[in-house]
């Protein structure tokens, strides 16, 4: 029989991306909207898989709705890929943040530990509890939270270890580094750039603004990253694992290679704009991937110029 999968956050870009991988692997795949019947579902559409995944109506935040969805899906791994996703706007809605991260994750926990703990949990980290890394981040580094975004992450983190050791929960976090694909929303300040660069190179003549583009990131890409997100739950024992490519670029670098791919000099299209800068924000974000390329076998395949061409590409052939 084959394997069955819950995703909550099915309909955005992870969650994309991840049903496509798994529908390739043969698994029964389920999803989880808080409407069924009121989602787009757009980004399952962009990729052509909406009928060939399961929908449920499902709050993560909601035990009662989380045991409904478990009950009806039966599935043999849960993945939590749910939750506000925006470091920008959790200064602007940090209840809400947490809850969509802190409180579904707990919720999600406590509904396997209910229903006998059998299910294998997979929880979406994020690079963002390290703030700043110099010297690139590894599982061991200390968490230093620097947005309500990431606080909640955090403590995301803490419950996925809280739950293995005391109940031995199959469960894992993937501390996930920052990886980009046509999929994201242009809140995004990556999507930001692509997309102005390429209405630019078609005759626009709108000026760019950004906030601080000497800030550091490790890019990579979506599609690549949640291989790694399977991965971690076929490992033989539960873990959490750093996943990123191991390459740190600034957010100056890529705006020149996305204008670079768009034949544009960035110089002549971009402002900085005083108003864009956060309360506060990580300046240098390093990962070192090592664990899981030893115990997964996983590494990136892609990396910023490769991210940035290829985002060009599709918005142009959009």
């Amino acid at each position: 029989m084959s394997k069955r999968a819950l995703i909550f956050g099915i309909t955005g870009q992870d969650g994309t991306y991840l049903s496509e991988y798994l529908l390739g692997k043969g698994y029964h795949v389920f999803g989880t909207s808080r409407d069924a019947q009121l989602s787009s579902f757009s980004n399952l559409k962009t990729l052509d898989i909406l009928d060939r995944v399961t929908i449920l109506s499902a709050n993560p935040a909601d035990f009662r709705s989380v045991l409904d969805a478990i009950t009806k899906s039966e599935p043999n791994e849960i993945y939590n890929l749910a939750g506000q996703s925006s470091v920008g706007l959790s200064f602007e809605q940090p209840v809400d943040t947490f809850s969509s991260i802190g409180i579904a994750n707990l919720t999600l926990l406590e509904a396997i530990r209910f229903l006998g703990g059998n299910i294998r949990y997979y929880n979406a980290g994020s690079s963002e509890c390290f703030g700043n890394t110099e010297t690139p981040a590894t599982e061991n580094s200390p968490f230093h939270p620097r947005s309500p975004y990431a606080v909640s992450k955090a403590a995301a983190y803490w419950q996925v270890v809280n739950y293995r050791e005391a109940y031995n929960l199959f469960a894992c976090s993937g501390i996930l580094f920052n990886h980009e694909s046509p999929l994201r929303p242009e809140r995004f300040v990556t999507q930001k750039i692509v997309r102005a660069a390429c209405r630019i190179a078609d005759g626009s003549k709108e000026i760019l603004s950004l906030g601080n583009i000497d800030i550091a990131r490790d890019w990579g890409w979506a599609p690549d990253f949640v291989k790694a997100m399977w991965a971690i739950l076929q490992n033989d024992t539960a873990e959490d694992f750093i996943i990123s490519t191991g390459q740190t670029c600034t957010l100056k670098e890529f705006t020149a290679t996305v204008f670079k791919y768009c034949g544009l000099n960035w110089e002549n299209h971009v402002k900085h704009d005083q108003n864009l800068l956060r309360p506060s924000d990580i300046l240098v974000s390093k990962g070192n991937p090592e664990k899981a390329s030893i115990k997964l076998g996983w590494e990136s395949q892609y990396f910023m110029d490769d991210v940035a061409c290829m985002l060009v590409k599709y918005n142009k052939n959009y």
